[in-house]
């Protein structure tokens, strides 16, 4: 994942904005009854990016990755529109805890731009239904240069879309952001119709961290910076943010583990996953690693 990418991510400062102040008025909705939900995942499962993770002779990659972790966010999907038959065998090779989050097709998102989409986004939704149980959050990611001009297409995209699939969007040009206006609108929109606004926290674009959540649930996107000591006090600081959260209403948390280097991702994965059972006194299954032979830490995460 190069979005967001720096050279120097020891010169940038870290520290998790405050929240908007909307977000504990949003959390405060939730019911607080129900059982604490958290899905730990990376972005891909495939043996050449998650180098190191595999045990020699794994023969499918996905079966073993869902016995090591509870979830996967899917970008498989955005490169390809994934098929019926498709989505059937990813998800009878997972366990009944398995929880896939699919990215929507670029065909949809970044070359259309949301433009006279509606029989793709029947077709994707129609063959991604058949995760059935396994079905976690949809996600639309859209293009750093998709502005506030082409709001109305959002509006369509998202009154349109089948309110049976849980629907989250990462919104990637600061004009969302930076304008109080035009972001009071969207937060409204997504609030209206339980849109989970996306947190990306990425090195090189901590104008896009926004700490302003739509609905009582929270889906991260989370990318290293191959940095070993600001990787690990970064998610400690995403587990003291949570905690915080969670004392507040939340009650479903969705975090990916992102590197630019992606071979990472499952040690750093492991080490946040610990955190989380630490802090919340959950019971996570963590993630073996054939590396490193020793504690986690020093493999740099």
């Amino acid at each position: 994942m190069k979005f967001g990418q720096s050279e120097n991510p020891e010169s940038i400062d870290f520290t998790l904005p405050e929240d908007h102040p909307r977000t504990a008025d949003i959390l405060k909705q939730n019911d607080t009854s129900k059982p604490l939900s958290i899905y730990v995942g990376c972005a891909k499962w495939n043996k050449t990016d998650l180098k190191n993770f595999y045990p020699r002779g794994t023969k499918d990659e996905l079966t073993y990755y869902s016995t090591q972790f509870n979830s996967i966010e899917l970008n498989a999907t955005f490169y390809n529109m994934p098929s019926r038959q498709q989505v059937i065998t990813w998800r009878e090779k997972t366990p009944e805890n398995f929880r896939f989050f699919p990215k929507i097709t670029q065909s949809i998102s970044h070359m259309r731009r949301l433009n006279n989409v509606e029989a793709l986004a029947t077709e994707y939704c129609d063959n991604i239904s058949n995760f059935e149980d396994r079905m976690g959050m949809v996600f639309l990611q859209l293009h750093d240069n998709f502005k506030y001009k082409n709001y109305d297409r959002l509006v369509a995209f998202i009154e349109s879309f089948p309110k049976a699939i849980p629907l989250a969007v990462e919104l990637r040009n600061t004009e969302w952001f930076n304008d109080k206006a035009v972001s009071d609108e969207v937060y409204a929109l997504f609030e209206k119709h339980q849109i989970t606004n996306i947190v990306v926290d990425t090195a090189g674009r901590r104008d896009l961290l926004h700490m302003r959540l739509t609905t009582p649930k929270v889906f991260v996107r989370y990318v290293g910076a191959n940095n070993p000591q600001s990787d690990r006090e970064r998610l400690d600081d995403w587990a003291n943010r949570l905690k915080i959260w969670f004392d507040q209403g939340i009650r479903d948390i969705y975090f990916f583990v992102h590197q630019n280097i992606e071979l990472e991702s499952p040690f750093l994965s492991a080490y946040f996953i610990q955190k989380l059972n630490k802090q919340f006194g959950t019971n996570l299954q963590i993630p073996q690693l054939i590396e490193p032979k020793t504690d986690l830490p020093t493999r740099g995460l």
